[in-house]
């Protein structure tokens, strides 16, 4: 991913927000020779063993996802793989009356990790169902209601075998933030306060973005 150095997160702590408020990732990994890239969305989740605060340590963490059996991605995936994936964040488009200027250009902010990383599947049953509830545990402590899976665990069991899991141990990552940085600071404001009255949740969480930026 190009990030031009003024798109850069000021702290790695805004990475690990981004991955774990909007685990729904695109994993990339290559195709066969001459075919395109696979590309899948699926559920990422920070390695629950993992200790510690993390956000300084983003090249060393490990990831944990999993998708269907029956994905061919999942079947040409090999371990020690390299992949990618895009973890995409609040984003909301700039239209140039904002800036009160002419001439001006309409433009969109965003925010976006790129995570590389080594893949290693999983293929034990009970590590496959683990990773299924770890991804059920830390959905429902930050989306959900709380909800307890013991009485479904038999049902878990059942659909597990269809389930392909993987790790990745990840050596690179790139965050590119970009929140109108380019701007002379009271366009930036006008910018940011316009996507905070917003009613849609997305607008809101980018200007909460560009609060915290130095």
């Amino acid at each position: 991913m190009f990030v031009p150095s003024h798109y850069r997160e000021p702290d790695s702590s805004w990475m690990v927000d981004i991955i774990r408020g909007n685990p729904l990732a695109l994993m990339m990994s290559n195709g066969a020779a001459g075919e395109p890239p696979f590309a899948t969305h699926l559920p990422v989740i920070p390695d629950p063993a993992m200790t510690g605060d993390w956000s300084e340590r983003l090249s060393e963490a490990t990831l944990l996802g999993h998708m269907n059996r029956d994905n061919p991605q999942w079947q040409a995936l090999e371990d020690g793989a390299v992949v990618r994936i895009a973890f995409s964040g609040p984003h909301a488009y700039v239209s140039p009356t904002l800036y009160g200027v002419t001439p001006a250009a309409p433009t969109w902010n965003f925010t976006s990790v790129h995570v590389r990383g080594v893949v290693e599947r999983i293929p034990s049953t009970e590590e496959t169902l683990e990773v299924v509830k770890s991804t059920v545990r830390a959905f429902e402590a930050d989306f959900g209601e709380g909800w307890d899976m013991a009485a479904s665990i038999d049902y878990f069991r059942k659909i597990v075998p269809g389930v392909g899991a993987f790790r990745i141990m990840v050596r690179n990552v790139d965050g590119m933030f970009k929140l109108s940085q380019e701007q002379q600071p009271e366009v930036r404001d006008r910018v940011r306060k316009s996507f905070a009255g917003r009613e849609c949740g997305r607008h809101q969480e980018t200007a909460a973005y560009m609060s915290r930026l130095p």
